[in-house]
């Protein structure tokens, strides 16, 4: 079971579509890596907000309170896409203790301005099946703006 970010938000002005596949292996990976917060991407054709590709990165500082991607890992990502012709649409990681909201850490670090920031929260339920949270973000320039998530089959 997962929780998608509030019913209504009153902020909410943009939507992240993305595919029931991408959100539940997003969920397996925050539960796996627990108590560390795991992250990710999911790529798309550039310029198409459509994320098809979802790339599994290791959290190079294996810590519960902060990621960050492997430097190795993370070069030849972007050398995959530059060559696919394809962009990060969703950088994902996990919160292990606290909700789904983006960190003063998170904020100052985001770099892809293009990106949808989706938080998947365990804390209430760990690495067990139970309640997660999942909520996207636009953060531009320190800005950080909910957003609805429409999820497909």
């Amino acid at each position: 079971m997962y929780r998608l970010g509030p019913a209504i938000a009153p902020n909410v002005t943009a939507v992240l579509k993305i595919a029931r596949e991408h959100v539940e292996a997003m969920i397996a990976h925050a539960r796996e890596d627990h108590p560390d917060e795991a992250c990710g991407v999911i790529v798309g054709p550039e310029d198409s907000d459509v994320p098809t590709r979802l790339v599994r990165m290791i959290n190079a500082d294996r810590s519960p309170t902060f990621f960050r991607f492997d430097p190795e890992e993370q070069f030849a990502l972007y050398k995959a896409m530059s060559a696919a012709g394809e962009e990060i649409v969703v950088v994902y990681h996990s919160h292990t203790s606290t909700e789904a909201y983006p960190s003063r850490t998170d904020i100052a670090l985001a770099s892809e301005p293009q990106a949808h920031y989706v938080l998947v929260s365990t804390a209430e339920s760990g690495a067990s099946d139970g309640p997660v949270s999942v909520r996207s973000y636009r953060i531009v320039d320190g800005v950080v703006t909910e957003e609805e998530i429409d999820v497909t089959e």
